[in-house]
């Protein structure tokens, strides 16, 4: 059984035919197909000035997803209501509404996160094929309420990555491999592949993926997109395919800093329903006024050595960085060992027990249409449905995961504590006793050429690990390519500490586009 025929080529078609817009003007099509890889700040003022209206953007949009999806397999499914939200939107403006910093846009939503669009909610796997929710995650709804138009969802590695430890990343049974925008044969990294590579190639203005470990920062790393993974509760995690409660969020992708913050503005707050979320709105701000005043003369900047990796051209790269932050009055200092012992086991214990009982707990909230109600049940489907679902790697992540005795294992208690506390009180150590503000790293080196025989091969550098056990936030923000691939800085902070990753990285990034 395949949903393709129905997801991608029946719901595009549906958008791109049936409700295509009579009396376009081309120029202001041609505008708003320049601006899919605007900034948010210029997408709203030629609105504002009526260049082109959030139709055309929207329709500019469903266009290039058209032309270009069958090649990158970034996008799984089109909403078929997206028009009519834009058309909702441009007589909302003519008529002086304002409903946030996002108006019109249209935004990707990874496809783990249910929004009440007639879309199912796949995770990239045929056992969901009949996940049709009819409800918003609470990001959806925020996203919606700051004027956001859900432009479809994107692909990703099928159940974020957590099936198999031969996956290849950006693969999935729904919607296949998506390609690397900046090079077809190289890897989009995962699990919000579809994401980066839809923004990246200008599919979408914005997009949001979600990250567990590297999800959120690694696809926009190798697609040279500006990329978040906030502090664990800031955004709610209510209605997405889970794995870890205690590491999973979403988190916003786009083409600069000022962008990302304008979407976490909309993006955050607490929900009821997500324990972790309960001190989100005392730290929920506006992003996006933080960014004034940015600047790096005198900020304390900690250089993760131990992160940088063995690779020559990505170590230039950093070098190269290093020196604009220098050049721009930052004072770094050099940080020699950021481990933690048994960190990576812990991890691991933690997310496969996790896994279990919080994909249980999604199941059973699923439709009665979707059969696959428990792991072990998913475990089946993939089974019977090997040559679609297993062609190029199994799931023996999923089989580990089966095997875990819950949440009350002394086993997990033990290393839960360790993952987080440990890992918590590293970053907050490395800060106080080298009077840091952040710290910085390679984000990644460049990405791998994809591989359906053996799988990801990468052994480059990671700056991931620390933030994601922590639940502390994580910005990646491009500094250059080796050879043409796009390469991210990563800014890692304590808990909370957004603002302060997004006022540093926005200078960085002004930095670089004046040569300083």
């Amino acid at each position: 059984m395949s949903i393709r025929p129905l997801c991608l080529t029946a719901a595009i078609a549906l958008c791109l035919t049936a409700c295509q817009m009579p009396g376009r003007a081309p120029s202001a099509y041609d505008q708003a197909k320049a601006d899919l890889t605007a900034s948010v700040a210029d997408i709203q003022a030629h609105m504002k000035a009526g260049k082109y209206t959030s139709a055309d953007l929207t329709q500019a949009a469903l266009d290039q997803i058209k032309a270009k999806n069958g090649d990158l397999h970034a996008v799984i499914t089109v909403n078929p209501d997206a028009l009519k939200r834009a058309k909702e939107s441009d007589d909302a403006r003519k008529a002086g509404k304002d409903f946030g910093p996002l108006m019109g846009i249209p935004v990707l939503i990874k496809d783990n996160i249910e929004t009440a669009d007639i879309m199912p909610t796949t995770a990239g796997s045929m056992a969901l094929a009949a996940n049709i929710t009819h409800r918003d995650a609470p990001v959806v709804a925020n996203l919606r309420a700051g004027g956001a138009i859900i432009l479809g969802k994107a692909n990703l590695s099928e159940w974020a990555n957590i099936r198999s430890t031969r996956s290849v990343s950006g693969w999935s049974g729904v919607g296949g491999l998506t390609a690397n925008a900046v090079d077809h044969a190289r890897t989009a990294c995962g699990s919000s592949s579809g994401s980066g590579t839809g923004v990246a190639a200008g599919l979408a203005p914005l997009a949001v993926g979600t990250e567990t470990d590297g999800s959120v920062t690694c696809p926009s790393s190798m697609n040279g997109l500006v990329g978040l993974k906030p502090t664990v509760g800031l955004v709610s995690r209510t209605y997405v395919v889970p794995i870890s409660h205690s590491q999973d969020t979403p988190g916003p992708m786009g083409h600069s800093v000022a962008d990302i913050a304008a979407m976490l503005t909309v993006m955050a707050g607490s929900d009821p329903a997500d324990k972790a979320t309960a001190e989100a709105d005392a730290h929920k701000m506006d992003y996006v006024a933080g960014l004034a005043g940015a600047s790096l003369k005198g900020v304390r900047i900690g250089v993760l050595r131990d992160q940088v990796g063995n690779d020559a051209k990505t170590t230039a790269i950093f070098e190269a960085a290093l020196k604009q932050l220098t050049d721009q009055g930052a004072v770094l200092v050099d940080i020699k060992d950021s481990s933690v012992k048994g960190l990576g086991d812990a991890e691991m214990t933690v997310m496969m027990t996790e896994l279990k009982a919080d994909l249980n707990a999604y199941l059973a909230s699923t439709p009665p249409a979707v059969k696959t109600r428990t792991l072990a049940d998913v475990i089946a489907f993939n089974k019977a449905n090997a040559v679609q679902e297993m062609p190029y790697f199994g799931q023996e992540l999923f089989e580990q995961s089966e095997q875990t005795k819950g949440l009350d294992d002394p086993a997990y208690v033990s290393a839960a504590y360790l993952a987080r506390n440990a890992s918590a009180a590293r970053i907050d150590g490395l800060l106080a006793a080298n009077k840091v503000m952040v710290l910085v790293a390679p984000t990644y080196g460049p990405a791998w050429l994809s591989d359906l025989v053996y799988g990801d091969q990468y052994t480059g550098p990671s700056a991931t690990q620390l933030p994601a056990t922590s639940g502390y936030p994580h910005l990646t923000v491009p500094m250059g390519t080796v050879q043409g691939l796009p390469v991210g800085l990563s800014f890692i902070g304590s808990k909370w500490s957004e603002a302060l990753l997004l006022k540093t990285g926005y200078a960085f990034e002004q930095g670089r586009k004046v040569g300083k």
